[in-house]
């Protein structure tokens, strides 16, 4: 498991920066309804992204549960940040337009209590959006590494959590209902092979979860040719669901 609060400094260069995180707020937007006067952006990390959600008139307020992640997330929304855990928000019930949740889906064990929780705080013909379908973002387009590591990503497919079909149907043993999806790019995070191996080494790549699949996807990959050149970008999915 990440240590956020050892990887808040480094944690948005590695992973896109700006860029990144702008599509990535430019594809919640998208997704938002016009009327949505109070967001809630649920493990919102160093909020590179809550904070390109303001508008006038718009009140963002973001939650996490890393006290080093929150520091730096404070510093971009003073005063419109909490502490707390995804599955108990620190909001009353039916008090948001939005729930968004970014990139934290598919850490879970059991989406489905985050997902209630999310729903509990929404006000009837709120909003929830969050990104799904986190583990074939890199693999959206064919090439090799989609290839080499489609045998162990089939395999792990029944474990995610956030899969697009798994989640539909949680939330709508909720009463949410499907209100619109969108993609955007992740800039800058084509990994190489070699990349991928030193994130398996790491344990950082889900369905390499295991010693025996982890051993078997590095042969695979060390394999492949050009070994240090960037493959593309990954194209993250976000759905909407409507209360």
């Amino acid at each position: 498991m990440i240590d956020y609060d050892a990887e808040a400094r480094a944690y948005d260069a590695s992973r896109g920066g700006e860029p990144r995180a702008r599509a990535a707020a430019e594809a919640v937007e998208r997704l938002l309804p016009p009327q949505a006067r109070t967001v809630l952006d649920v493990a919102c990390g160093t909020g590179i992204v809550t904070a390109l959600l303001r508008r006038p008139g718009r009140a963002v307020l973001g939650v996490d549960r890393s006290p080093g992640m929150l520091r730096l997330a404070g510093q971009r929304l003073p005063g419109a940040v909490l502490r707390g855990d995804a599955t108990r928000l620190p909001v009353r019930a039916g008090s948001v337009d939005a729930v968004v949740l970014v990139w934290s889906l598919h850490l879970l064990p059991d989406a489905a209590p985050v997902l209630a929780e999310a729903r509990r705080v929404l006000r009837p013909g709120g909003v929830l959006v969050t990104t799904v379908d986190k583990n074939d973002a890199s693999f959206t387009e064919p090439g090799d590494l989609a290839e080499a590591t489609r045998p162990w990503r089939r395999r792990h497919a029944p474990q995610v959590t956030d899969r697009l079909d798994r989640v539909t149907a949680q939330a709508a043993a909720l009463g949410l209902r499907p209100a619109g999806a969108t993609t955007f790019p992740g800039h800058g995070q084509g990994r190489s092979p070699r990349a991928w191996r030193t994130q398996i080494e790491r344990g950082r790549i889900g369905w390499c979860a295991d010693p025996a699949t982890a051993g078997a996807a590095l042969r695979a990959l060390a394999a492949l040719p050009d070994q240090d050149a960037p493959r593309p970008d990954p194209r993250y999915r976000l759905a909407a669901f409507r209360a």
